[in-house]
């Protein structure tokens, strides 16, 4: 069942331009994923994050495994590339981490919602338990320095571009001046490049208050 539900989400998501993906040696089990950020009020705008989906037998019952397979500087991204995200957890309620069962995965998941909830993370990081301390200290205290850092492995990423391939072009903001956008936003509805943050300074706002309580 497994592989019969992958092969008709890998062809769904073969039309989307957000994401560039391919079978590692054909096998549906292990996929080679590219995430393109789209949107140009993101900090990793114009990155193409090469990274490694791996999907258990019985899936959609066990989470898939996502690494990213170039360093990739955030508070959630540990520095062999994999996440903590909690979509990513195995299901039920986590009493020590204080997640829900409805923040973890579930069957009702699929790799389009988890490649949409890493797109966000991006911008919208959670530093009060941070992957890589490092990232989630200059974050929070230094922002400037963390934007430069960011660029810089948006920068990296461009390497791993392969040969041919044409980055999209960015999604158009909708403006509030443009009464059609909305009755026409339905075809693109699925595309996402990250979340309306901006800026570090802008994700770091208001958590100076509770350095004390979180490091």
């Amino acid at each position: 069942m497994a592989d019969r539900i992958l092969a008709k989400e890998f062809k769904d998501l073969a039309q989307e331009k957000w994401v560039h993906i391919q079978l590692d040696n054909d096998n549906i089990y292990n996929w080679d994923v590219a995430l393109i950020v789209l949107n140009p009020d993101s900090l990793y705008y114009g990155g193409y994050f090469k990274a490694s989906m791996t999907f258990p037998e019985n899936y959609p019952y066990s989470p898939p495994e996502f690494r990213f397979l170039r360093p990739l500087y955030h508070p959630n991204i540990y520095e062999d590339g994999r996440l903590c995200i909690s979509i990513l957890h195995t299901p039920g309620e986590d009493i020590t981490s204080g997640e829900s069962a409805a923040e973890r995965w579930s069957p009702a998941q699929r790799v389009e919602t988890v490649l949409i909830s890493i797109l966000s993370l991006l911008d919208d990081a959670e530093v009060s338990s941070p992957a890589n301390v490092e990232a989630g200290l200059t974050l929070r205290r230094d922002p400037a320095t963390y934007e430069c850092i960011v660029m810089a492995c948006v920068e990296a990423s461009k390497e791993d571009i392969p040969d041919g391939f044409i980055m999209p072009d960015s999604t158009p903001k909708p403006s509030a001046d443009n009464d059609d956008f909305f009755a026409d936003s339905d075809e693109d509805e699925d595309v996402f490049g990250g979340s309306d943050s901006s800026t570090g300074e802008e994700m770091a706002d208001g958590d100076d208050d509770d350095d004390e309580e979180i490091f």
